[in-house]
């Protein structure tokens, strides 16, 4: 797991070097569209090329605000017209992904959170030559589904980091929140955890619904004092964690994956333990960076494997460090 962590930060660092020498040619402005179309660095399109960003977004989830700013910092860099759309119905992303199909783009990008779902369309691009790259989700399905290139976390090896961290910690009997069902990226980080805290118990939340979130940890640990940790998928559900845990009276410790401006805040101030940080603003700007390279000059960014943006932590020894840049919403 070392070696493949270490490989893809290895990765990580020679396309983000790559991305940047393109941005060093960059320059002019470029003004936005009504269809969340890019704008800044190069002209609209200079490039030629047009690329659709499909995501699984939650409308109000901040976490997307960074994959979506780092997408359109490439396109500025690059010269892309970059057509955004989410949705987190799974079959409806699908319809999004065959749109940008029908409407014969050059390059798909796309998470892959529901690989089962996707499968048709993220076919349906490449049978119509068009390239797919995969980001956040979907590491172990990307090549199946015939995508290019990948760039996020290996939630898996994430997962099990965070295990190992609280079990040296002493943790027994952590609660891990999926709050998205179906998606597996969230099953393997929880998975990852009871690999190496086997007591952990999963629950299952509603995230599109705060309140839901918070009532619905609030009752487990009021319940079941015998949780000592909580572990959150997201930054949002962390902040719900720690409304529920004061409400309930619960020494249950906080940690929490994604990270945010309060999130790195409650950091600060000692309220969660750390932060497993995937790096969303370079998993947008690589999965477009990577496309205007392969349509420019046919390069593969990570050499037939995924390019690793996490997991990183962060806790009180970096996070006066890293906060800045979280404020500026490019970490």
């Amino acid at each position: 797991m070392n070696a493949t962590r270490t490989r893809g930060v290895r990765l990580l660092a020679l396309a983000t070097v790559v991305a940047l020498g393109v941005t060093a040619c960059s320059g002019g402005g470029r003004e936005k569209t009504d269809e969340s179309d890019s704008g800044g660095g190069n002209a609209p399109g200079a490039s030629g090329y047009t690329i659709a960003f499909v995501t699984h977004e939650t409308p109000g989830d901040a976490f997307w605000d960074k994959v979506k700013a780092g997408a359109e910092q490439a396109a500025k860099d690059e010269g892309v017209i970059l057509k955004y759309s989410n949705d987190p119905d799974a079959g409806k992303q699908a319809q999004l992904i065959q749109s940008a199909v029908d409407s014969k783009v050059s390059g798909i990008a796309t998470t892959l959170v529901t690989p089962d779902a996707l499968a048709g369309s993220v076919k349906a691009a490449t049978a119509a030559k068009i390239p797919v790259v995969g980001l956040n989700a979907g590491i172990e399905q990307y090549k199946q589904l015939g995508a290019l290139m990948y760039f996020g976390s290996d939630d898996t090896v994430a997962g099990e980091s965070a295990g190992e961290r609280i079990a040296a910690a002493g943790a027994k009997h952590p609660l891990c929140v999926i709050h998205q069902q179906g998606s597996v990226s969230l099953e393997a980080r929880c998975a990852g955890v009871k690999g190496k805290v086997p007591g952990t118990e999963n629950i299952q939340v509603n995230g599109a619904d705060d309140a839901a979130v918070t009532s619905t940890i609030q009752a487990k640990l009021a319940q079941d004092k015998t949780i000592d940790y909580v572990i959150t998928l997201n930054s949002q559900v962390a902040l719900d964690t720690i409304k529920a845990q004061e409400q309930a009276s619960s020494t249950a410790k906080v940690a929490t994956f994604d990270l945010d401006a309060q999130v790195a805040q409650q950091v600060q101030d000692g309220k969660i333990e750390f932060s497993i940080d995937q790096q969303p603003y370079a998993q947008g700007y690589l999965a477009v960076s990577s496309l205007y390279l392969y349509l420019k000059n046919g390069n593969d960014i990570g050499g037939g494997r995924a390019v690793l943006t996490g997991p990183s932590f962060v806790d009180k020894a970096n996070i006066a460090t890293i906060l800045p840049f979280v404020k500026n919403n490019t970490r």
